[in-house]
């Protein structure tokens, strides 16, 4: 009689502490993809062409970590047009592309500082 307490208590605790666990997993999981998503994805380049007739705009760029790929010199949909009149071939930008769709698209874009 004098077991029955601690391993009853014992064995709730085993049984609850991997919920809380998990829980508090996924919590820090999200948080951190959240964060490392705003930060990965903004990325540097020199515009290399504006396309307005097409609504493109072609950029040479580093790595684009939240979409895998490695530097290289490519043309994106610009997901308003307006970007276009924002910026000119040969202009360094800070720029954030995604897919959109079954496009590449650039969603935000400003002049580097």
């Amino acid at each position: 009689m004098n077991y029955l307490f601690p391993a009853a208590s014992l064995l709730a605790l085993v049984l609850a502490n991997p919920v809380v666990a998990a829980a508090e997993h996924d919590h820090q999981h999200q948080a951190a993809s959240s964060t490392s998503r705003v930060t990965a994805a903004s990325s540097q380049g020199t515009v290399k062409k504006v396309d307005k007739a097409a609504g493109k705009i072609s950029i040479k760029h580093g790595p684009l970590a939240n979409l895998g790929m490695p530097p290289m010199t490519m043309a994106f949909r610009a997901g308003d047009p307006a970007m276009l009149d924002q910026v000119k071939a040969g202009d360094a930008v800070s720029f954030t592309a995604d897919k959109v769709g079954d496009a590449l698209t650039v969603t935000a874009i400003e002049l580097a500082k």
